[in-house]
């Protein structure tokens, strides 16, 4: 089994754990990484683009010129697709673009990137974390202290709580690169466009209850 340390908010080793194989020691899947960041991003489309077509366009009832003796191709409308300010052909128009992939490709892919970030030492354990109110400067100094941010930029991660902290989460809100999620929030796309994944014990405890 992997082993990391737990840090406290100061940056201080205080003991040492091992993570759960089944989640963190498996076999890395591409593909099933692959299709589930497709996923992701597809059911984050809105679908809300729209051109006109021939029919929508305002105007064009009238027949720009004759049928016959001027040399030139017929022409019914000057709303058809080949007229500047015409319709457009097969444009896109508001649709669905979500789709829903396996459970079981799903699952494996979390455990594989899980895996993935354990395996690149990307992986930062905290004993607890927790504010007594919303100050940004506290996410920057536990920040800071884990080594992801240097004090002038901030490092990219993903910090994973177990259950809704308004202070947490409103505390990382504003700092560029960091976005917080819950246990049975994360997903893929997120955790592999995060240089570093910081969650808690009790967090790392119901991943392996959720996904095991």
């Amino acid at each position: 089994m992997p082993k990391v340390n737990v840090y406290n908010m100061k940056g201080e080793v205080v003991e040492e754990i091992e993570l759960d194989s089944n989640i963190f020691g498996v076999e890395v899947n591409t593909y099933c990484m692959h299709a589930a960041v497709v996923n992701n991003l597809a059911n984050k489309r809105q679908g809300t683009h729209s051109t006109l077509v021939k029919s929508e366009v305002s105007g064009g009832g009238k027949k720009p010129y004759r049928q016959k003796g001027t040399g030139r191709a017929r022409q019914g409308s000057t709303r058809s697709a080949q007229w500047i300010h015409g319709g457009i052909v097969f444009g896109p128009k508001p649709r669905d673009y979500s789709y829903t992939i396996p459970k079981k490709v799903k699952r494996l892919a979390i455990k594989s990137s899980l895996t993935s970030k354990a395996n690149d030492g990307d992986i930062i354990v905290l004993d607890t974390l927790g504010f007594e109110g919303i100050k940004t400067k506290n996410m920057v100094e536990v920040l800071r202290n884990l080594g992801v941010s240097d004090g002038r930029t901030n490092g990219s991660a993903l910090v994973v709580i177990p259950e809704k902290d308004i202070n947490v989460v409103k505390s990382a809100s504003n700092i560029k690169g960091v976005d917080t999620a819950y246990v049975n929030t994360i997903n893929v796309y997120d955790i592999l466009r995060h240089g570093k994944f910081i969650v808690t014990k009790d967090a790392l405890s119901k991943i392996s209850e959720v996904y095991a």
